[in-house]
C-alpha cells in the first residue's frame, strides 16, 4: 500500500482471562507498557480459551499421525536485555497469541531493549519410546533461543518462518523444563517485519512479538522424512516429487511414493532417499478456483534389502543409475523390509500457472492451465483486532477466503504477511489463489519513495537476513499449489537489487511467476513475469502495455466506508477515499471495478488486487469491518459486481 507516516500515542490497555477461560471483556488496570487493543473483540475472540486454541495440526499439508500441541498457558515475563534467565515470572500468557495481542491475556508492549521470556513443563507420552522428539515452531518473531532442562538446545532467526529442533539428547522421564527467550527490534531494526511499526498509526499497526504460531512436539525415527516437494507437470502428465530425509542415506535407505484419489492408487515407485521421483499422472483432473480437486501422495521411508549383499562382483555403477530412477514397486528388483519407518501423508494439485498469448493481440496474460484467467483478488492484510497477526481460530482464518469467494473473488494478494499454513491448506481445498508477499524489511531511512530513486543500499548482513528469510517463506510454503505468484518487494520498502533477488526465486521455484517490484520502482523487468502499477485514483489507471510481461494493478481502490460501533478507534479514519453513505459506497466501488472489466476486455489487463479484505486497526477501506460482522454492502451486490471478471479457465 502507498505510505504514509505519522505517529501518535499509544493508548493503553490489557486482557486478562476470566473464570471459565474465556477473554474478559472488562479491562484491568493499564500498565505504563501497555498496548491498545479497544474494546472490540471477534465472536470467535469471545470463544477462545486455554483448552480450544488452536487445536488442529499444525502443518496440514503433510501430516503425521502422532503429535502433541503446547499450545495453551505457559508463563512469562519481560526483562531488560542484561538480566538474566528469570526466576520469577510475570504471569500468564496463553499461546499462541503474540505478547501485544488481547487475546494472549497480556497486551504489553515488546520494546528492542527487552527480551520476553516464556517457561512451561511437559511429559512425553510413554508410547514415543525409542523416537526422536522434535520440537516444533509455527513462528517466533523474531529471535529466539531455547532450552529444555536447563540446557539450550538451539536458535532461531526469522519471524515468519517456521523451525524445528531435535531435543531427544536432553529429555527427562517426567516433567520437563521448557523455556524460550525472544527479542524483537521490530521497526528499530531492519530484518523483515511487514507492517509491524512501534508507533502504530495509517498503515502501519501495532507491534507483534514472541511467539505466534502453534508449538508442537512430534516423534521421528532418527532417519525421517525432512522436506517433500511435489511440482506438477500438466503437459507432459506428471508430478515431479523430491523427498529429502534430515541426514545421510545409505544403499538400503529408499522412499516409496504413492499417489492415490478417491481411495485408489493411480501411481507407485520407489526411490533411493534423497532422490527424484517422476510419477504418472496422465490424464489428470486439473486445478482451478472452479474446481479445487486435488490428489493424495504419500511417501513412506522404507528399508529395501542390500543389492550388494553376498555380491561384490556386482557393478555398483549400473546399479546406482538404476536405482536413483526407480522402477515401479519392485525398485530395481529389491525387496520392501519390514513397516515403513516413517510416513507423511500429504497432496498436490495438477495446476499450471504461466504467461502467454492472451485474450488482447500482443499483450502476453496470466495462464490458468494454459489458459487466460483473470486473477481478481483482494489485498489481504491478515491482521486481527484480538489476536494480531494470529487468527482467533481456524474457522475465524478461513471465514475469509469463503466471504471473499461468495463475494466473487478468485484471488488474495497476502500483504507482506506469511500466515499459518492451515491458510493455504484452506485455500487449495476452497479453490483460492494466492500471491504471496515477502514480509518487508529495512530500516527506517530505506523506504525508497519516487520512480526517480535509486533502490536501498544495504549491509551484507541485511541483505543475508532478507534473503535467508526469502528461502525460508518458499521452503515452508511451495508445497501449497494455490500459491501461484511470488510477490519480492512492495513499493520499495527496503528495496533492494530486484533483479538479482527475482532470479533467486526463480532459481529456488521456477515452477511459480514472480513479481519483482508491486508498485513504484520497476527496475527488473527483464526477470519479472508481470508489470505491477499501484493506482488509488477515483478511476484506475491502466497499466502501459507489455509486450513480454502481463500487466496487473498490484493494488486499487481504496473506498472507506467508517461502520460506527465497529471501528478499532473512533479517532482514526483513514482511508484513500471516505464516504459514509452506503449507495454512495456501493456506487464507487462499482465505477472502479467496472473500470478494471473494462481493462480486462481492451488492454489485456490480467489481475487485479482491491484494497482490502478488512479494515485494519485505524485502516476503514476494508470490504468487511475489522471484527468481521459488517460488510460494506451485500454479498449479492460484490458478487453482481465482479460477474463480469469471472472467466473460467476450461
Amino acid at each position: 500500500m502507498m505510505r504514509f507516516r505519522h505517529r501518535g500515542a499509544i493508548v493503553a490497555a490489557a486482557c486478562l482471562w476470566n473464570a471459565a477461560g474465556a477473554v474478559a471483556q472488562t479491562l484491568p488496570p493499564q500498565r505504563p507498557d501497555s498496548v491498545y487493543t479497544g474494546a472490540m473483540v471477534t465472536r470467535w475472540g469471545k470463544g477462545v480459551t486455554p483448552e480450544n486454541a488452536w487445536r488442529s495440526y499444525p502443518r496440514p499439508q503433510w501430516t503425521r499421525s502422532r503429535w502433541q500441541t503446547l499450545n495453551g498457558t505457559w508463563d512469562y515475563a519481560i526483562t531488560k536485555a542484561a538480566a538474566p534467565m528469570p526466576v520469577a515470572m510475570d504471569g500468564k500468557i496463553l499461546v499462541p497469541f503474540a505478547v501485544e495481542s488481547r487475546l494472549s491475556g497480556v497486551a504489553r508492549k515488546l520494546r528492542p531493549e527487552d527480551r520476553l521470556w516464556y517457561r512451561r513443563t511437559f511429559t512425553i507420552p510413554t508410547d514415543w519410546a525409542g523416537q526422536h522428539v522434535m520440537l516444533n515452531f509455527g513462528a517466533v518473531d523474531h529471535a529466539a533461543h531455547v532450552w529444555v532442562n536447563g540446557a539450550l538446545v538451539g536458535s532461531h532467526e526469522g519471524g515468519s518462518d517456521p523451525f524445528g529442533l531435535d531435543i531427544t539428547a536432553f529429555l527427562k522421564p517426567g516433567d520437563n523444563a521448557l523455556v524460550v527467550q525472544v527479542s524483537d527490534p521490530t521497526s528499530a531494526g531492519s530484518q523483515p517485519r511487514g507492517k509491524q511499526t512501534l508507533d502504530p498509526d495509517g498503515i502501519w499497526y501495532t507491534a507483534v512479538s514472541g511467539i505466534w504460531q502453534t508449538v508442537w512436539l512430534e516423534p521421528v525415527p532418527a532417519l525421517h522424512i525432512a522436506d517433500v516437494r511435489a511440482i506438477a507437470d500438466i503437459d507432459r502428465g506428471k508430478v515431479e516429487v523430491d523427498v529429502a530425509v534430515n541426514g545421510s542415506a545409505h544403499d538400503t535407505d529408499a522412499v516409496r511414493l504413492s499417489v492415490r484419489s478417491g481411495g485408489r492408487t493411480i501411481a507407485t515407485t520407489i526411490v533411493r532417499a534423497n532422490r527424484h521421483a517422476s510419477l504418472d499422472v496422465s490424464g489428470a483432473h486439473l486445478w482451478s478456483p472452479e474446481d479445487p480437486f486435488l490428489y493424495d501422495l504419500v511417501a513412506e521411508l522404507v528399508t529395501v534389502d542390500d543389492p550388494y549383499r553376498g555380491r561384490p562382483d556386482r557393478d555398483r555403477t549400473a546399479y546406482d543409475a538404476r536405482f536413483t530412477q526407480g522402477e515401479g514397486a519392485t525398485y530395481a528388483a529389491a525387496t520392501v523390509a519390514g513397516a515403513p519407518r516413517d510416513r507423511i501423508d500429504g497432496y498436490f494439485a495438477m495446476r499450471k500457472i504461466s504467461v502467454g498469448p492472451g485474450r488482447v493481440t500482443g499483450q502476453p496474460a496470466l495462464l490458468l492451465n494454459n489458459r487466460p484467467y483473470f486473477q481478481n483478488g483482494t489485498l489481504d492484510q491478515g491482521w486481527w483486532p484480538d489476536g494480531l497477526l494470529t487468527p482467533p481460530s481456524e474457522s475465524a482464518m478461513r471465514s475469509d477466503l469463503e466471504f471473499l469467494k461468495k463475494a466473487g473473488f478468485n484471488m488474495v494478494r497476502k500483504h507482506i504477511k506469511v500466515e499459518p499454513a492451515r491458510y493455504y491448506y484452506d485455500a487449495d481445498h476452497l479453490g483460492m489463489l494466492i500471491w504471496q508477499d515477502m514480509p518487508a524489511g529495512g530500516g527506517e531511512d530505506q523506504f525508497v519513495t519516487g520512480t526517480s530513486q535509486s533502490q536501498a543500499v544495504l549491509s551484507s548482513d541485511v541483505m543475508a537476513a532478507q534473503q535467508n528469510e526469502l528461502a525460508h517463506m518458499i521452503g515452508a510454503l511451495r508445497g501449497f499449489p494455490s500459491i501461484v505468484l511470488w510477490v519480492v518487494n512492495n513499493e520499495g520498502w527496503g528495496q533492494y537489487d530486484s533483479a538479482t533477488l527475482a532470479r533467486y526465486v526463480k532459481g529456488i521455484d521456477p515452477s511459480r511467476l514472480v513479481d519483482a517490484d508491486s508498485g513504484w520502482l520497476d527496475v527488473a523487468p527483464d526477470v519479472s513475469d508481470v508489470a505491477d502499477i499501484h493506482t488509488y485514483e477515483d478511476v484506475p489507471h491502466t497499466p502501459p502495455h507489455d509486450s513480454k510481461r502481463a500487466i496487473v494493478l498490484g493494488e486499487y481502490g481504496g473506498v472507506g466506508r467508517p461502520i460506527d460501533g465497529h471501528l478499532w478507534r473512533a479517532d482514526k479514519r483513514w482511508s484513500y477515499q471516505v464516504t459514509s453513505d452506503a449507495q454512495d459506497y456501493l456506487a464507487r466501488y462499482k465505477r472502479k471495478v467496472d473500470e478494471v472489466a473494462r481493462q480486462a476486455r481492451e488492454n489485456g489487463l490480467s489481475a487485479s488486487v482491491y484494497t482490502q479484505t478488512t479494515d485494519v486497526e485505524g485502516e476503514i477501506n476494508g470490504l468487511l469491518t475489522y471484527d468481521r460482522e459488517v460488510a460494506k454492502a451485500s454479498l449479492a451486490d460484490f458478487s453482481r459486481i465482479a460477474a463480469p471478471l469471472r472467466v473460467p479457465a476450461k
